[in-house]
């Protein structure tokens, strides 16, 4: 059954009837009747249809405010929209609205809704990396012809960044250039105009190209759109020739930066759809190469290598606090010094950062934060004023993935020949350097060894991160144990062990939390709840955790975690007016998305109708109701429970 409906009178009226918190959504929070009458305004025998519960009144709700969006005066709501399936809906949405409502490319087109920083507020500002001469004319020329844009276009210096350079920009701060090449389409050959290739940002505040973020979004992009995976690729490829690394983002304040390496991983993946196109090959060796100089020269180079154990810790470059984040995340760092000073919290901020006052114990608190967010796990107790020291099970992992996709295919698809041109060469090489497979096998093995050596703890059946400067192993419990299995690093023992002791650590009602109670701690004035942490559980811990254990033949206990953090999602879609947030408290259904921790959570912010999700969690939901069956997926629509889909004889198994 289908009417049509006059948009701004039903939405008023809907808004009236069952928004009685005022907050612009429909939830379970709401007193309403759960009852409404949608009349069909075009009929004077005033038929219509009741529309009933939360979820269908949120639908019709969403209807009606996309409908105003589209600046339509009436439009036809079927019954059909309103009653489709809760898991149905989202992955609709996130494949056929959400991914390109995240999508950006920087280009005279795309800069002015790329260029925004939420977290700063700034005017609108583009820096070039000196390689790229014709992308700073380009922008020149765009802000020339556009002078009500206020682009401010600037170079970068020559070399290698300085920790004061980066601190010395940050009171402008503007997005760092990216890969751009010949525009696509209606283009003649001999134009000068360039075209960004795509990217995809996390959504909410964070609105330029994360590194591990983008990579995850990929995983549920590639069968829709694997055009903005490819532009991804490119511009990380980028960002290693002419930034040194993978940045943490594409911001000014990150050129210190970098974030967990998943680009062969990527390019594989890339691969394997695109492998009957003549660039294919082309392409994959370019990431190969870009990873490969990244690998020398940022993960395995001092300070970031600890040359006694043979492997690598996040040590980025920088000084001062981190500029994207407000005074009030450091409260319990800064209050001492406030009182010591007899300042207040912005005033002591500011004077730290301006060298007004010098405190040691700053410079090394901050040192280990810069790490912290080099590392994507900001922030968490498992590396909290210590991350700079550690050799992490999760960046071994996937140095060991980096030697093992290098490995494969210098030796599968390159002829065991790689020729490294001048343009990816590393300090000392000469242009055109030739290597075989048996380089990246040997040092896959020896990382194997060292991992097995200083991560893995027999007696306690799991992997820990292990502090450098100590020599001693971290007792934290993390998700991130989960990783060897991802990357093939476990042997069959080990693998075993963590599946019987670290699953229990961690497995919540709504999958797995970050870390354990224990690790997290009592929280108080002086150790605040973290996001990172216990209770709370992030999109790609979940998905790497479900292909390490369906890696070593563990497909119950894949699929279980895998449903219980799915059926959590769905449930929050359902109840919270299409909700997809960046982090759940995965120890409850009820209110899963409330977030008490550092800046709350993103995927929040939003009246009438979800425009975004956030990024890796679609991904994951994407990802993940593509590897259960379609008895699992039936049991999500109808909103069962992991318990009462089992019980009813179902089996979530991948």
């Amino acid at each position: 059954m289908s009417i049509s409906v006059e948009v701004d009178r039903a939405m008023q009226d809907l808004l009236q009837h069952e928004d009685t918190d005022h907050d612009g959504l429909i939830t379970v929070d709401d007193n309403g009747p759960k009852d409404f009458p949608l009349a069909d305004y075009s009929d004077q025998r005033d038929t219509g249809f009741a529309v009933r519960g939360v979820y269908q009144l949120s639908n019709l709700l969403q209807e009606l405010f996309l409908a105003q969006k589209r600046n339509l005066k009436t439009v036809t709501i079927k019954r059909s929209q309103l009653e489709e399936s809760p898991a149905h809906r989202l992955v609709r949405l996130i494949k056929t609205s959400w991914w390109d409502n995240l999508t950006r490319r920087i280009d005279a087109e795309g800069i002015e809704r790329a260029a925004p920083d939420p977290k700063m507020k700034d005017a609108p500002r583009i820096y070039i990396p000196p390689g790229a001469p014709e992308q700073f004319a380009y922008y020149s020329q765009v802000a020339k012809e556009r002078p009500g844009m206020g682009l401010d276009v600037q170079w970068l210096p020559q070399g290698k960044m300085t920790a004061d350079f980066i601190q010395g920009i940050n009171h402008k701060p503007g997005i760092l250039a990216l890969d751009m090449g010949a525009p696509q389409l209606k283009i003649p050959a001999d134009s000068k105009q360039l075209q960004g290739f795509p990217f995809i940002v996390p959504g909410g505040c964070f609105n330029e190209l994360y590194n591990w973020d983008a990579c995850f979004c990929a995983l549920g992009m590639l069968d829709t759109h694997l055009h903005v995976v490819k532009g991804i690729v490119k511009n990380l490829i980028f960002e290693i020739k002419h930034y040194g690394k993978m940045l943490n983002a594409n911001r000014s304040y990150y050129l210190g930066r970098a974030q967990p390496p998943f680009l062969t991983w990527l390019a594989l993946k890339v691969f394997e759809r695109t492998k009957h196109e003549p660039d294919a090959l082309e392409n994959l060796k370019s990431a190969i190469l870009a990873a490969r100089k990244e690998y020398h020269e940022w993960w395995t180079s001092i300070p970031r290598l600890d040359e006694r154990s043979g492997l690598s810790r996040y040590r980025p470059i920088g000084k001062g606090s981190p500029p994207e984040c407000r005074p009030i995340v450091f409260t319990h760092v800064f209050t001492p010094y406030a009182k010591k000073y007899g300042m207040n919290l912005k005033e002591v901020h500011d004077a730290y950062n301006d060298g007004t006052i010098t405190e040691p114990d700053l410079d090394i608190f901050f040192d280990h934060d810069r790490a912290v967010r080099e590392s994507g796990h900001d922030t968490s107790n498992r590396v909290e004023g210590v991350c700079a020291d550690l050799a992490t099970v999760d960046l071994n992992c996937l140095l060991y993935q980096i030697e093992d996709d290098i490995c494969l295919v210098i030796e599968k698809y390159l002829g065991d020949r790689l020729v490294v041109p001048s343009e990816f060469i590393v300090t000392g090489e000469k242009a055109d350097t030739i290597e075989s497979s048996c380089v990246w096998c040997e040092r896959r093995s020896k990382r194997k060894a060292a991992i097995d050596r200083y991560l893995w703890n027999d007696e306690k059946g799991m992997y820990f991160d292990y502090n450098t400067v100590t020599r001693q192993q971290s007792t934290a419990e993390s998700a991130t144990y989960f990783w060897p299995l991802w990357c093939g690093a476990a042997d069959s023992r080990q693998a075993a062990q963590v599946v019987k002791r670290g699953i229990p650590r961690l497995e919540c009602i709504g999958g797995l939390s970050s870390t354990s109670p224990e690790t997290r701690g009592p929280v108080s004035a002086s150790n605040p709840q973290k996001q990172w942490d216990y209770p709370y559980g992030w999109a790609p811990h979940q998905i790497l955790a479900w292909d390490g254990l369906k890696r070593y033949e563990y497909h119950d206990e894949a699929g279980r975690l895998l449903y219980r953090w799915l059926h959590m999602m769905t449930r929050t879609f359902q109840d919270w007016n299409g909700t997809v947030c960046e982090k759940y408290d995965v120890t409850q259904l009820e209110r899963s998305h409330e977030v008490e921790a550092e800046y709350g959570n993103q995927g929040r912010d939003f009246k009438y109708a979800p425009q975004e999700g956030f990024g890796w969690t679609n991904a994951s939901y994407i990802y993940g109701t593509s590897l259960i069956g379609e008895d699992a997926r039936a049991a999500l629509a109808k909103g069962l429970s992991y318990e009462e889909f089992t019980e009813g004889g179902g089996k979530a198994h991948l």
